[in-house]
Order: structure tokens, then sequence, then C-alpha cells
């Protein structure tokens, strides 16, 4: 699954909300191959998004969106979108355009009527599809839908190739990790990361007698993964369990496990260097018809070599009633090879940076 368009309107605090993953020429010297559908070159589409910006401008919302609508196709169960609905007197709508396998561009079209009956479900979801021609690019086949050309289709038949939403959890929640042990090279993964973030880490080893289950070998102990949870959880810092998550990412771009990938934030108490090197390999991986959305506070980042439409920064403008949200992509300011990303936002180009007048008035008190 790959995503193409969202739109999304009175959902979380996204109002008249618009992001597009699609660009719109080839780049030459790209870092990243083969931006596009492997048997469809013209159909781009934007592998890597880098999501920034600052605090509570929908970064996580948008990827809870995302993981409500993939979990749609699991069972077309209406109801988990409700919960979502912001002002429960308006109408809720979200748009969703994504390729599919078998090389279609589908539409996601999700409306909820403002309706207090709770007996009623007052959510109808439609899904269309066109046939993405050897020649086609996105545009061309998102105004076919927009014409009415597509054909429906039921949310069974849609053939989804698996996706993974990673949020973090503060370091005194218990949290269940997902973990990859049938997978070959996950515990191999997983012992490089954990030695990466905490050298006194010494190996990661399988615990035969006990079903979904290995040791985390330190110095002069063993911490104890089981079902996915820690069953030491003081014994490791926050940054090291976040290397739990990152090996699964990891390991499932490198098994094919997954073709979509939202990674929320796994990096708050990893090393900039290492949060770097980690989204290099990602990257690295994410070969075929494979996307990464990926949000982060940390502007070293901006240094890697990535193309410049993969940088897209939200705004947040509480008085901006029609659109309080909006996505900036980098690739609209910056046209020349020589721009910088990183200096565009040191230098606010974006007009992202966070008001601090507030917390410097504090030194007046």
């Amino acid at each position: 699954m790959i995503i193409m368009d969202i739109k999304a309107d009175n959902l979380f605090a996204f109002k008249n909300f618009h992001i597009n993953m699609s660009y719109p020429k080839k780049i030459t010297g790209s870092s990243i191959e083969c931006e596009h559908l492997e048997d469809r070159k013209n159909f781009r589409y934007k592998k890597v998004n880098v999501l920034m910006g600052g605090n509570a401008t929908g970064k996580t919302s948008l990827g809870l969106l995302l993981m409500r609508f993939a979990n749609y196709f699991i069972d077309g169960e209406t109801s988990r979108f409700k919960a979502l609905v912001n002002d429960s007197d308006h109408a809720a709508k979200l748009q969703i355009d994504f390729v599919t396998s078998d090389n279609l561009l589908n539409r996601f079209s999700l409306d909820i009527r403002p309706d207090h009956n709770e007996n009623v479900s007052n959510a109808k979801v439609k899904i269309e599809y066109v046939n993405i021609a050897k020649s086609d690019n996105y545009e061309v086949c998102a105004l076919k839908l927009d014409e009415g050309k597509g054909r429906e289709i039921p949310y069974e038949e849609v053939r989804t190739n698996g996706w993974g939403f990673l949020y973090p959890h503060d370091s005194m929640d218990e949290k269940t990790y997902a973990i990859l042990e049938d997978e070959e090279n996950y515990l191999y993964i997983l012992e490089k990361v954990l030695k990466t973030l905490d050298p006194s880490i010494e190996k990661i080893v399988k615990i035969k007698e006990v079903d979904n289950s290995y040791a985390i070998r330190l110095n002069n102990r063993n911490v104890i993964i089981q079902d996915g949870k820690i069953l030491d959880n003081a014994v490791l810092s926050s940054g090291t369990k976040e290397g739990l998550d990152i090996a699964y990412v990891i390991t499932a771009l490198i098994s094919n496990k997954h073709d979509l990938l939202y990674c929320d934030e796994l990096f708050s108490y990893v090393n900039s260097d290492v949060e770097k090197a980690c989204l290099s390999v990602m990257v690295d991986r994410l070969t075929g018809n494979k996307q990464l959305f990926f949000t982060t506070h940390n502007s070293d980042i901006l240094d890697m070599q990535l193309p410049k439409h993969s940088f897209t920064f939200l705004k947040k403008n509480v008085y901006d009633e029609e659109e309080p949200i909006k996505c900036i992509s980098a690739s609209d300011y910056l046209k020349r090879n020589t721009d910088s990303v990183k200096c565009a936002v040191e230098n606010d180009l974006f007009c992202t940076v966070p008001e601090l007048d507030g917390l410097y008035a504090l030194m007046e008190i």
C-alpha cells in the first residue's frame, strides 16, 4: 500500500487538511533510486516522507488517522473513525488515494454525517479504483477518479501488503513491543541495534524453552523479553527500549513484511548520529514499492542527502479557522540543487519556528 494523497476535514484538529505524496518530475542524481512504481516509471511517489514541525502540529494525529484507515481493511468496521470527529455537529470527511500491488490507484472516501443517534451508523465508506497504465502518472489517474470513471470495489477485495505503525511510549508505560522472531535476521539486527545504543549489552539470545521470548545479556544480568513485554522494565534505558522498535522497522523492511511504515518519534531518547544512521539504513532498504513516513524534531536530519521533496513541515495556526494545520513542502520553496533545507529552516523560511515570546516573558517575573 502506497499513500498518494490525503484530505481530511473535521477529524482530530484537521480542517480542510491536504498532503500529497506525488512529485512532478524525475530528479537527476537523486539519493533515492527508483522513486516510482516498479513497472510504472511515470507514476512517481515520495518513498521517504520526513515530517517535521512543532509540538501539536498533527504529526502523530496523521499517523493515527492513517492507522485507522489501514486497519479498516481488516474488518470493514467504520465505528473506529467516529471517535476522531472533532465537532460532532458537523460532517467529517476523509479521502485517501493509495496504490495497491495490482497497479490500481484506489480512492477511499469516508463521510460521517452529524447524527447523535448512537444506534444508527452515520459513517459511510466508498472505495473506487482505476487501472494504472504503463505511461500514467498519479495526476492522470486521480483525474479519472475525479471525473467519476472509477469502479467501485468492496474493502475485502482490496489487496494490501501489510503496514506498520510505531509510536513511542512514556518510559514508565508497560508497552508491548512488536517482534519478528520468525524472521531469521531479527535477533541479529536487534543485537546490532541494541549494542549500538548500549555498549554494556553483550548478546541477544533466544530462549528455546519459552515461546516468543529472548534474553538481553548485559554485563551482570539478563533482561527477558516475552511476548513483546520487558519483564524487568527498569533495567533498560529509554533509548535502549526504543531500539526494540527500531530493530522491528529495519527487519520489516529487509524481510519485505510491510510496504507502508509510519515511525513517529522513535528516536526521542536516541543520539542524533544514531538516528541519522538508522534512517539511512531504512532508506537503503526501501526497495520495490515501499514507503516510509518518519516524524522527528531532530534538525540534523536536514543535513542528510535526501531529495528536497522528502521534507514536509507541518504548521499550526489556531487563528486560521479554515485551515488550522497546513503542510509545507520544502521542494515548493527550494528549487536549486544548491539550496539547503537546513539553512532554510534555520532562517525560518517556512515560518514553522515556535512562538517563544510567552516563555521569555517568564524572565520578567
